[in-house]
């Protein structure tokens, strides 16, 4: 289904956005990092698309959060800084499928081992961030 570019649109985006950053902070320190990284990486996935939305242009398809980031890094100078949080973020594990999939894991190792250090609250302070970045870039237009 084709997505309409609009402020509507990217601001009903945002509100998913936002209930899958809540339901991240809902599983901290409930012994599950990689969901807390995936339902991350799900939040900033619908902000970004949100953030391309409000510029007007149709959603031609995944870029991947890094691709959005750095589109719309060069497209909107007041989101400099913008690929350095996702980038972070990343590095902390967020990933749409090694969060989710054995196969991205050595055996025998699963999802839900591969993430024992992560700083959970530090990673959602930091997710927090960039969502209030582009709800504010959404906002102002």
């Amino acid at each position: 289904m084709a997505l309409t570019p609009s402020v509507p649109e990217a601001l009903r985006w945002l509100c998913q956005a936002t209930s899958d950053l809540q339901a991240a902070r809902n599983d901290i320190r409930h012994c599950c990092p990689n969901w807390v990284l995936f339902k991350v990486h799900q939040a900033l996935e619908k902000a970004l698309v949100a953030a391309v939305l409000c510029r007007g242009e149709a959603f031609a398809g995944h870029r991947g959060l890094m691709g959005m980031a750095q589109r719309l890094e060069v497209e909107e100078p007041e989101l400099r800084g913008l690929v350095l949080d996702v980038q972070w973020l990343r590095e902390c594990g967020m990933d749409g499928k090694a969060t989710q999939y054995p196969s991205y894991h050595p055996f025998p190792m699963t999802p839900s081992e591969a993430f024992p250090s992560v700083d959970e609250e530090e990673f959602l302070k930091r997710a927090q961030k960039v969502l209030v970045i582009l709800k504010d870039h959404v906002g102002r237009k």
